[in-house]
């Protein structure tokens, strides 16, 4: 990949990017120098005019792909990855990139400039490395975007995951006063208020489920409620207990949507041992299971049902069956 840069005062900007894959790793250095700040319009293609006063640099990757580079910028952008030096994105920055579907940077990014990411209607994952503590420009970024965003935080060794449900406003006309007023659909943006100066509150987020499970679908409640339990920090007690209660109520037609692939933030697997982890399984929800997995061939993670379904209940059926009389002659 090579990139267009200039020299600021406390290292590089990126200005452009040029290569031939659409996810785009941004290099931490330049000429030894740090990468600190990417420029308005770098990955936008509605950028009015090219800018001159720039250098270039061929970055180490160069040869990893074939074919022959062009603008990264517009639709030709999927995934976007920051280093951990970048501390400013400029106005305008994704303008226009309707493919852009995933974000990686840290909490070394704290200014976002305006209108970044208008136009980004699919961008559905955010990827923080959280390297200095709990605040980082996450709510910046949700408040823009109006769709599901889920989000991972990299704390060293541990990670999070969250949820935050899609929102969309509608204007609605009052005809006999002429006047216009806004009416807030779906729970996202309660969701997105769950920051205290740009560090997550884990018990606000939490206690908003009552009127996620009143507002949202199964799928988007099956992974925020199995992330928060998977990936607990912050998690209390008596909303461990009101998540796990969601499970048990309504086991069976979890088990069916994971099964079937509906949910897609975390993994069937992880799902299902999750389950067993818990000890929520009964025999009849299990079979459901089982049945499930091979109805939708999916092979591997049926044999994986079938031994639980064994361990946990088929030794005790075993021991139940009445002996068969032996007879000699």
């Amino acid at each position: 990949m090579k990139v267009q840069y200039r020299q600021i005062k406390n290292g590089i900007e990126i200005v452009r990017c040029y290569g031939t894959d659409s996810c785009v790793v941004l290099p931490r250095e330049v000429e030894g120098q740090p990468v600190t700040r990417v420029a308005a319009y770098a990955f936008s293609a509605r950028k009015w005019e090219e800018d001159t006063d720039v250098q270039e640099y061929q970055c180490e990757d160069t040869f990893l792909f074939s074919g022959e580079e062009h603008l990264l910028a517009g639709e030709d952008v999927s995934e976007i990855v920051f280093p951990d030096s970048v501390e400013a994105i400029g106005n305008y920055i994704f303008y226009g990139c309707k493919e852009l579907k995933r974000l990686e940077f840290s909490d070394s990014l704290k200014d976002i400039g305006s209108g970044a990411f208008t136009g980004c209607g699919k961008i559905e994952k955010l990827d923080v490395h959280m390297n200095s503590g709990d605040k980082s420009c996450v709510k910046e970024i949700l408040g823009d975007l109006w769709q599901r965003i889920d989000v991972t935080f990299y704390y060293g060794e541990e990670i999070v995951k969250l949820v935050f449900p899609e929102h969309y406003e509608e204007a609605v006309e009052n005809t006999p006063a002429r006047i216009l007023f806004t009416q807030h659909h779906g729970i996202g943006n309660n969701y997105r208020q769950c920051f205290q100066a740009r560090e997550i509150d884990y018990r606000k987020y939490d206690e908003l489920f009552p009127l996620a499970l009143a507002q949202d679908k199964i799928e988007v409640l099956i992974d925020l409620v199995f992330s928060r339990l998977i990936y607990p920090r912050g998690l209390a007690e008596k909303n461990r207990l009101l998540y796990e209660g969601y499970i048990n109520e309504n086991l069976q037609e979890i088990i069916q949507n994971v099964i079937s692939g509906v949910n897609k933030e975390i993994d069937k697997f992880t799902i299902m041992q999750e389950i067993s982890r818990k000890e929520m399984w009964n025999r009849e929800n299990l079979d459901i299971a089982v049945k499930t997995a091979v109805e939708r061939k999916e092979r591997e993670l049926a044999s994986w049902l079938m031994n639980e379904r064994y361990r946990l209940f088929g030794r005790a059926e075993e021991k139940r069956q009445p002996k068969r009389k032996k007879f000699v002659l």
